[in-house]
């Protein structure tokens, strides 16, 4: 699973570089959207309405177009491998209760899983902040004591993902429609701790804006909170024979 996620991960790389050459390929030709959003069905749309004179041009433009489409088939078939083969995972139960958190997709859960593996193995939520590289750095002489920016060590591919879900927790807690049908089957105690993070997650991210702190500081520290509530969650699931 391990692989599989990672091969996902590579593909969805390739196909964000994909989108970034074609929009560079276009600025170089005037060509500038005027929406709000990129890669919305109103950006499709204007691509496909999109073209050149120049038979060369139009060539690469295509070119473009189909590579883009190429990894979006390649991100979906993977996707769909993992989707079929977490149902007979051992760990499935982990996956299924990590998305009772908020900014934990099926694709997050089980990249985190599969990079951290049992987190029962910690003793405590510190030691997987400290794993996941989210703990601020230290340089210290005598009784001299400088905290820095986060270590950034160990597993870079579950930092990257609780990061990413951090951000969700910029609005109002609330249990959207997909969050309740992820915590359909969960259990009252796996439940309630989703449900604490987000009122805590969600008020903390206002008080460290509120402080004068960056987005991506605050971001971050909301993503290492995350981490000791995925751990509490992991506490409550029996793990498969």
């Amino acid at each position: 699973m391990r692989d599989l996620s990672r091969a996902r991960e590579d593909a969805k790389i390739a196909e964000r570089m994909a989108k970034q050459r074609l929009n560079s390929f276009l600025l170089r030709h005037g060509r500038n959207y005027s929406g709000r959003q990129k890669w919305t069905l109103a950006h499709r749309r204007w691509l496909s309405d999109q073209s050149f004179v120049d038979s060369t041009q139009q060539i690469a433009f295509q070119e473009y177009i189909n590579s883009i489409e190429e990894c979006e088939r390649r991100v979906e078939r993977l996707t769909e491998s993992i989707r079929d083969r977490v149902e007979s995972w051992r760990m499935k139960p982990v996956v299924d209760a990590f998305q009772a958190m908020r900014g934990v997709s099926m694709i997050a859960a089980v990249t985190l899983v599969a990079e951290l593996g049992d987190l029962n193995r910690f003793d405590h939520p510190e030691q997987v902040m400290s794993y996941l590289g989210l703990i601020p750095s230290e340089h210290s002489s005598g009784e001299s004591r400088r905290q820095g920016g986060i270590t950034k060590c160990r597993n870079s591919h579950a930092r990257r993902v609780l990061v990413q879900g951090a951000w969700a927790y910029r609005f109002p807690a609330r249990v959207s429609r997909a969050l309740r049908d992820r915590r359909a089957h969960l259990t009252a105690e796996v439940a309630e701790i989703g449900w604490k993070a987000q009122l805590r997650l969600c008020s903390r991210y206002r008080r460290l804006i509120t402080s004068g702190k960056s987005n991506q500081v605050a971001v971050t520290a909301i993503a290492r909170e995350m981490a000791a509530f995925l751990w509490a969650i992991s506490r409550q699931i029996p793990l498969r024979a």
